[in-house]
């Protein structure tokens, strides 16, 4: 009989494997990439002057303090208490939609995969990350910790988590009202309009992290109503949306009719992306996900969307510069 506890530690050191490969790709984009970037996107600059401290490559040539430089003949820069702890909040939302993949890898995966990366971004810029994993068969809260090693065990910990069991998503659909019934003729999967219910405890979220914390929600983000109290986890988190999309997620196939796995509703269901009436559902659902998901996220810099088919760190990078060119402009 299999020992459950065998079994997780050897997941666990598994994705620590995984981890301490990506690990030296992140430095490397940290070091000669995004430089200071990283800081200034995440952390944004702190009010409160706290002290003076030397200049090391990558900081933010805006805080160097002259008068001390002039006095001391090198380059000296300002502290501001914002920057003496900044805590990472992940939040990922394990649903059973996320299962999907039309290629080689699942949009779970690969948003496994970007939640690792932060995750090292925040332990390579010696920062506290914590995370909550959240599924329909319960959730997981590890409390936000600092140091290489810590975090890189807590990561392993977020990835070696198991995928929902699929059965679990089909109750679920049940239980919900969806926006639009899907039948296996019909060709739109359940998951596209599905209700599905809440499985984060927001409440929960409310204290698990210092106020001005950064939350970052990663998930499918289906059409549905904005979470009760969003408004007020807004207000006290800087928070930001990372999505995966599958190529399909975004355009139906066109070549021909395909029979694809819906985990959401357990059905077979055919796409045929030369059907009218096919492409005007997907294109309807489109609208709908990407307007739920502006609605929560205004702000275009607090949202990123990342595809199967894209580089993740590359991904990461790019969101990086285009926070601290906005930055640059106020």
């Amino acid at each position: 009989m299999p020992n459950p506890l065998s079994e997780h530690t050897s997941i666990v050191t598994s994705q620590l494997a995984l981890l301490r490969q990506l690990e030296w790709k992140v430095r490397h984009a940290v070091e000669n990439v995004l430089s200071g970037e990283y800081r200034s996107a995440f952390r944004g600059r702190g009010m409160e002057f706290d002290q003076v401290v030397k200049y090391t490559y990558g900081d933010d040539i805006r805080d160097i303090d002259w008068n001390v430089t002039a006095r001391l003949g090198e380059p000296y820069r300002k502290k501001f208490i914002e920057e003496r702890e900044v805590t990472l909040l992940l939040v990922l939302e394990d649903s059973v939609s996320l299962q999907f993949g039309s290629s080689q890898q699942s949009k779970r995966e690969a948003l496994l995969e970007l939640a690792g990366l932060v995750m090292l971004l925040g332990a390579v810029n010696r920062d506290r990350v914590g995370f909550l994993h959240a599924s329909p068969e319960g959730y997981t809260l590890k409390e936000p910790v600092r140091g290489r090693g810590q975090i890189l065990h807590l990561a392993a910990q977020l990835l070696g988590r198991p995928a929902p069991a699929m059965e679990s998503g089909t109750l679920n659909a049940e239980r919900g009202t969806p926006a639009k019934e899907a039948t296996p003729d019909s060709g739109v999967p359940h998951s596209a309009f599905g209700a599905q219910p809440d499985i984060i405890p927001w409440r929960l979220l409310a204290h698990a992290a210092p106020r001005h914390s950064i939350m970052i929600w990663l998930g499918d983000f289906p059409p549905r109503l904005a979470p009760e109290g969003w408004s007020v986890l807004s207000r006290r988190y800087q928070t930001m949306g990372f999505r995966v999309d599958d190529p399909w997620d975004r355009e139906l196939p066109h070549t021909r009719v395909l029979t694809a796995y819906d985990p959401v509703s357990g059905q077979l269901v055919n796409l045929n992306g030369a059907s009218a009436t096919q492409r005007a559902a997907h294109a309807a659902w489109v609208a709908e996900r990407d307007a739920h998901y502006r609605a929560l996220f205004p702000n275009p810099l607090t949202r990123l969307v990342v595809s199967t088919e894209e580089d993740r760190l590359e991904a990461l990078v790019h969101f990086f510069h285009a926070r601290m060119a906005a930055g640059k402009r106020r």
